[in-house]
Formats: C-alpha cells, structure tokens, sequence
C-alpha cells in the first residue's frame, strides 16, 4: 500500500502543486505555537515535554485515524496515506522557485534570478540579500539549497516512510523538521541547523548553529532539543541520500569528497556531508573557500597522526586536492537530473521493497 499512495500522491502533486500556505501549515504552525507558549518556562526540559506532545500528538492522529479507517474499508486507509503523503512529500514545494532561476539564467537576465534565490531562501533565512552575489555563487548557493531542500522534502522524509509501519515515518520526520525551524535557537531565522548565508561573497554555515552549553539548563532555549532531534533522525537519511548521490553521479568524487568532509569536525556535519558528496557527484564546487581549507586542515592533521602512530592508517586520506568546476547555469541542469536519478533510485528500492514484502507473505 505504501509504494501505491507513493505514487499517487507524486503524481497528484505535480497535477495540483502544494500551496505553501496551506491550511495543514497553518494548523501546525498555530498548535506549535500554542504548546511553546504553554509550556516555555526558561528551562530545557520544558522544550523536550514541548516537543514530545507535538510529535506525540501528529503520530496518534494518524495511527489513530488510520485504525479507524482501516474498521471501514481499505481504500480510506490508502486514501490517509495518499493525503500525508502528500502533505509531507514532494518536489514542487521547492523547485518552482529553482525553475524560476534557471529560466531567469537562461533569459540572460542574473537580476532576475538573483531575486528568485532570495525570495526562495527568505522563506527560511529573512536575513539572506542575493544583491551582490556573482552568477558564480548565485549558481553555487541556489545548488546547495535544492540539495538540501530535496533532502529535506523527498529523501529524508521518503526512508522514515519505508522504515516506519503506517503514515507515522513521513509525521515523525516532517513534525522533527518543522519544529527544528519553527523553534529554532536563533530567533532570526527558521532553517533549522542548516542555515545557509552570505560573508563576504560566499555561502558558509552560520554562527547560529553553534550549539548552547547544555550545562546551563536556564540559559538552553526552548528550541536546543527540537534542533538536536531533528539531527538524530536526520544522521541516517541524510548519509543515504549522500550514498544516493554518489551511486547515480561521479561515485568515485563523490566518496572521496565525503570522506573529505567527515574528517572535518567544525560546522554541521550533516550539511557538510550532503553538499560534499553532491560536488563530487556533479563535479561541481559546491562548499565555499573555507569549508576546503579546513578540509585540507583535517588531512594535515590525519596524516601527522598517522606518522606518529597515533591514528589509523584508513583515517589518512591524503592532502585534499580536487579538480571540481566552478557552477553556472548548465550545472544547475545537473543538479537536476542528479536528484531526479536518486529519486529514481529510491523510488526503485522501495518498489523492490514492497515486491519482496508481497512474496513473503
């Protein structure tokens, strides 16, 4: 049933596209809001009884709903799993706003797409100007965010569906991520641990996602424990979907730029992880200066550990020296298709899943 309502609710959705504002949006957002202003007090804990009733609340609706429907007839179940699906999955929250800088590059017309990159990335990040960005990092940073936003709306919310019984994996992860953005430790901003920024002519991780010191209960914000339990769910989906790039892309750039970036242990790593392994699969740089100078900082230190004798021989990846492009407008048709061939790959193993499922029984 899981892999029918997949498709299903794809192919709905490129019929009649999500509205962003949407009344399931405006519904959560109203009750996230409700139970942080009942339950904020000033001390982590309150965030973590925060959370659970949110989460715990979206997950028995639905296991609750579904019970019910399941008493009526089979179809409504595969209709529930349709609609949250639906809610929860799909391309076209995220890529009309892509399209539009394509076609904005295309035309010739970088003011044009400059301000079809802010737009889509004010939704998360108010702060964010595009104004002085070269068509160079305009590409850059507009391949960096569908990345992350395909992660985000398709592949991490898609494996919790395969791993979880019911609709409850798409809530579970979805309900983690909204929070994450919804209470997020900076006021000023509502992309979860992977705000991307400006400085100085070039993407780079916020000094917002430095973490609070957890030692000081009072001084936590209400959003510390939403933050890390996004990252909890989201370590295994992102390093598949990392894997899923480097199978359908150039998988030996792709494996050796994500060993690069797990050597590194400064910024989010799990942003780090996905954009690395995305540059090797394009062939494309994708991290900025700095994020490649501690990389090559981290070889350094690897290999004097290995002559010492006090690291691992496997750990030693040697200088870290790749060959990658510079974006433009034709790595934006890349990037593209690299996601359209991992949404493929996925879309496979699942089906491959339910057919094994189907034989078994």
């Amino acid at each position: 049933m899981g892999f029918i309502a997949l498709i299903l609710a794809l192919t709905l959705e490129q019929l009649r596209p999500l509205a962003r504002d949407n009344v399931v949006h405006r519904a959560a957002s109203g009750f996230a809001d409700w139970i942080a202003a009942t339950t904020d007090a000033g001390r982590r804990q309150h965030g973590v009884i925060g959370w659970l009733l949110v989460i715990v609340s979206a997950i028995l609706a639905v296991v609750l709903a579904q019970a019910l429907l399941e008493a009526i007839h089979p179809v409504l179940v595969l209709a529930l799993h349709v609609a949250v699906v639906y809610f929860t999955i799909g391309f076209r929250q995220f890529s009309h706003a892509f399209t539009e800088i394509q076609l904005g590059l295309a035309a010739n017309d970088p003011e044009g797409a400059r301000g079809a990159l802010q737009r889509w990335i004010r939704r998360q990040d108010p702060s964010f100007v595009a104004a002085d960005l070269s068509v160079t990092e305009l590409c850059r940073v507009a391949i960096s965010h569908a990345l992350i936003e395909a992660h985000r709306h398709v592949f991490g919310p898609l494996f919790w569906y395969i791993l979880l019984p019911g609709a409850t994996g798409p809530i579970l992860y979805r309900g983690a991520q909204f929070l994450a953005a919804r209470w997020s430790c900076d006021p000023g901003r509502s992309g979860a641990s992977d705000r991307l920024v400006v400085v100085a002519g070039r993407p780079s991780v916020s000094a917002a996602t430095r973490e609070p010191d957890p030692s000081d209960s009072e001084g936590v914000p209400y959003g510390w424990f939403a933050d890390k339990a996004y990252r909890w769910l989201d370590w295994l989906p992102v390093r598949l979907a990392a894997a899923g790039f480097a199978i359908v892309g150039n998988f030996e750039d792709a494996v050796y730029c994500w060993r690069a970036a797990s050597a590194v242990h400064t910024g989010e790593a799990q942003r780090r992880i996905l954009l690395m392994t995305g540059s090797g699969a394009l062939g494309v740089r994708l991290a900025d200066p700095t994020l490649e100078a501690d990389m090559r900082g981290a070889d350094r230190v690897l290999e004097a550990e290995a002559e010492a004798g006090e690291g691992t021989g496997s750990a030693n990846i040697g200088s870290f020296e790749w060959s990658g492009v510079e974006p433009d407008a034709s790595s934006l048709r890349s990037a593209v298709g690299l996601v359209w061939r991992s949404v493929v790959l996925w879309i496979l193993l699942f089906s491959m899943l339910t057919i094994a499922n189907w034989l078994g029984r």
